[in-house]
C-alpha cells in the first residue's frame, strides 16, 4: 500500500524521486483504466514539472514528494472545478486553503476526483462522470459523495486524499474501501476555497490508508484561518488513554445486512481489549437530530449555496441531486428557527450522554449495499448509509471511521467509526490508531529479518509455500508491485511444475500480486542458496514505493514461456 511513511523512506534511501514516483503512479492509472476516478487528471508532463519544482524545494519539509488528490468541490488554482457538473465548471486562480497549505509542505497534487453532485449524496453514483470503481467489488458502492477520492487511494494512486464531509461523505467511502477517514472538528480545516454544500456544517476531510498518515496530514492543515468566517482556533481537549468508557446504543438497526451487526460486535470486544469499558446509552438525541439534516431547513441551506445555479439551469442537476435541493423550498423563516431550536433540545440532551462516556462507537454504515439496490431506491438507501452520520456536524462532534473487517465473505470491507466533542480530534486519532494496530510511534518494531517478495508457488496456501514456513518466515504484506513487470507461465517439465517468471519492462507492464515475508539472516541464506535458475533474487519495486529483494528471473526464462501479466498474479494463472 502506498503510504507517506513508505515514500519518505524510499526518498530517505535513494531508491525513488518525486519524478520517479508520478512515473510510476502514471503506469498505475493507465493500467487501472477506471475513467470515473477523475473529473480532471493533469498530462503527466505537467505533474512531473510539478514534481521537479517539488525536488528543487528542501527536503525535509513535512511532505516533500507526497502525491494526494483533491476532490473536485476544492480549488486547485488554474484546473477547473465542477463540483461534478460540467456546466457549473469555473477555474480558480488560486488554492483553497487547504491545498496551498499542503503544497507549500512539498505535497504534489495528480488530479481532481469525482463526487456526488455538489457533495449531495453518500453514495457515489449521482455524477455525470460516472461511478467510481469500488476496488474491492465494482457492484458495490465505492461510498460518497467522496467517491473518487476513496476509490484513487484504496487504488494506490496517491499517498492521501481530500474529500469533504457535511453528513459523512468522508467516512462512508473510507468504511466501503478500507480506509482511515478523518472528519475533523467543525472549523479546525480552513473551507475557503471550496464550493459549499451546507456552509455551516461543512468540513473537508481527509482519507488515509494509515492513522499514522492522517496525524500526519492533520499536522500541516490544521492551521486556524482568519480569512475563513467558519474556522476555528480550536483548543483540543485530551480523552483518557487506557481506561475510557465507549458508547453503545441500546439499539442498532443495521438495516437487515447479514454481516454487519457480527463486525460491530467484534468491534466492541476490540475496544474492549484496549481498556475500555462498554456503557449502553440512548441514541435517540442524536439519531433524531440527524433526521434535521434532510427533513428539515438545512437541506435549505443546499439551495442557498447553488439554488440560483439550480434555478438558471434544472437541466445540468443529476435529477436525485436537483428534487433533494427542490425538497427545500417549502421551509420558511419561522419553521427554520422552530428546526434549530429543536436541534438545541437534541443536543442537550446529546451532552448528558457524554457524561457518561468519553467516546462513541457507532457502525460507519448499517449495511453494504449493490449499486442496483441504490439505483433503484435513491432516496431510502442514501438515508440507511447516513443513518450513523448525518449528526455528527450538527451536535459537533470529531470522528474518524476506521476498517473493522470484511463482510460477504470476507470480500467486502466494512468499518466502524470513533466520535468525541469537538477539539478530541488528536487523541481520537490516536485511539483509532491503535483499534486498528499500529504503534503509537509510527515506527514497527525492531525487526533484525530479512524481507523477501515471492510471487509463484511460494505464496501463502500454494505448494512451495512450506519452504518460508519451515524456516520461520513470517507475514510481513499481501501487496502488489509497481506496475512495471511482465508475469510468464515457463513451460513444466517431467520433474519441475509450472512457474512463473517475473521480468522488469518498462512496456507493457502491470502490476503483479505479490506477498513479503520476513526470514531471519540465517534463514534467508538457506532459502535463497536453493533457488533453481533461471530464477534468482533481485530488487522488486512495490507499488508503495519500496525496493525490496525478491524473485526475478533471467531473459532466458520467457523463451518458451506463455505471458500471463494480464491475470494480474500467479493465482489467478492457476484458477483460469
Amino acid at each position: 500500500m502506498l503510504t507517506i511513511a513508505a515514500l519518505k523512506q524510499s526518498y530517505a534511501d535513494q531508491t525513488l524521486t518525486p519524478t520517479g514516483m508520478i512515473s510510476l503512479l502514471w503506469k498505475k492509472i493507465e493500467a487501472l483504466n477506471d475513467p470515473a476516478i477523475f473529473i480532471h487528471l493533469p498530462a503527466e508532463s505537467e505533474l512531473l514539472e510539478l514534481a521537479a519544482r517539488v525536488e528543487s524545494m528542501p527536503k525535509n519539509l513535512p511532505l516533500w514528494g507526497i502525491p494526494f488528490v483533491v476532490k473536485d468541490n476544492i480549488d486547485v488554482g488554474g484546473w477547473p472545478t465542477t463540483a461534478a457538473c460540467p456546466e457549473f465548471s469555473y477555474l480558480p486562480d488560486e488554492d483553497a486553503e487547504v491545498v496551498r497549505l499542503l503544497c507549500a509542505a512539498g505535497a504534489i497534487p495528480i488530479g481532481k476526483t469525482n463526487l456526488d453532485q455538489f457533495a449531495t449524496g453518500l453514495v457515489g453514483v449521482r455524477s455525470p462522470y460516472g461511478t467510481p470503481r469500488n476496488v474491492y467489488d465494482a457492484d458495490y458502492l465505492p461510498g460518497g459523495s467522496s467517491s473518487g477520492s476513496a476509490s484513487a487511494l484504496a487504488a494506490g494512486l496517491c499517498a492521501f486524499a481530500l474529500g469533504t464531509d457535511t453528513a459523512g461523505s468522508g467516512r462512508v467511502p473510507a468504511a466501503f474501501q478500507n480506509l482511515i477517514g478523518w472528519k475533523p472538528t467543525r472549523g479546525l480545516l480552513s473551507n475557503r476555497g471550496m464550493v459549499p454544500a451546507c456552509r455551516s456544517l461543512d468540513c473537508v476531510s481527509v482519507f488515509t490508508q494509515t492513522v499514522e498518515d492522517a496525524a500526519a496530514v492533520a499536522e500541516v492543515i490544521g492551521v486556524f484561518d482568519p480569512a475563513d468566517p467558519f474556522s476555528r482556533d480550536v483548543e483540543m481537549t485530551a480523552l483518557p488513554v487506557d481506561d475510557f468508557l465507549f458508547g453503545v446504543p441500546e439499539s442498532l438497526d443495521f438495516s437487515g445486512d447479514p454481516d454487519t451487526p457480527a463486525l460491530y460486535a467484534a468491534a466492541v470486544e476490540r475496544l474492549e481489549a484496549l481498556g475500555g469499558t462498554a456503557v449502553k446509552i440512548d441514541l435517540t438525541s442524536f439519531v433524531e437530530a440527524a433526521k434535521l439534516l434532510y427533513e428539515g431547513p438545512w437541506v435549505a441551506e443546499r439551495w442557498a449555496a447553488v439554488g440560483d445555479f439550480a434555478t438558471a439551469h434544472p437541466a445540468a442537476l443529476h435529477p436525485v441531486t436537483l428534487k433533494i435541493l427542490e425538497s427545500s423550498k417549502g421551509w420558511d423563516a419561522v419553521a427554520t428557527f422552530n428546526a434549530q431550536y429543536k436541534l438545541r433540545e437534541f443536543a442537550r440532551e446529546a451532552e448528558a450522554v457524554w457524561q457518561s462516556i468519553d467516546v462513541l462507537l457507532l457502525p460507519t454504515t448499517p449495511r453494504l449495499y449493490q449499486i442496483k439496490e441504490v439505483l433503484a431506491d435513491p432516496i431510502r438507501t442514501n438515508s440507511v448509509l447516513g443513518r450513523y452520520t448525518n449528526f455528527m456536524n450538527l451536535l459537533d462532534l470529531a470522528a474518524v471511521a476506521v476498517p473493522a473487517g470484511f463482510a460477504r465473505g470476507g470480500k467486502l470491507p466494512w468499518g466502524v467509526t470513533l466520535a468525541a466533542p469537538a477539539g478530541t480530534d488528536e487523541d481520537l486519532l490516536a485511539l483509532a490508531g491503535r483499534f486498528v494496530g499500529e504503534p503509537e510511534s509510527g515506527i514497527t518494531e525492531e525487526n533484525t529479518g530479512i524481507p523477501v517478495v515471492v510471487c509463484g508457488a511460494h505464496l501463502e496456501g500454494l505448494a512451495l509455500h512450506h519452504q518460508l514456513a519451515d524456516r520461520g518466515a513470517v507475514l510481513v504484506s499481501k501487496t502488489k508491485t509497481a506496475p512495471i513487470y511482465r508475469l510468464y507461465a515457463m513451460p513444466s517439465g517431467e520433474k519441475i511444475p509450472a512457474r512463473p517468471a517475473m521480468i522488469r519492462s518498462e512496456t507493457g507492464g502491470a502490476p503483479i500480486d505479490v506477498e513479503v515475508w520476513s526470514l531471519e539472516p540465517a534463514a534467508f541464506g538457506d532459502f535463497v542458496s536453493k533457488i533453481p535458475g533461471p530464477l534468482g533474487i533481485g530488487k522488486i519495486l512495490l507499488e508503495s514505493g519500496e525496493e525490496l529483494p525478491g524473485f526475478i528471473a533471467e531473459p532466458r526464462a520467457i523463451e518458451e514461456a506463455e505471458e500471463i501479466t494480464h491475470l494480474g498474479g500467479w493465482r489467478a494463472y492457476l484458477t483460469k
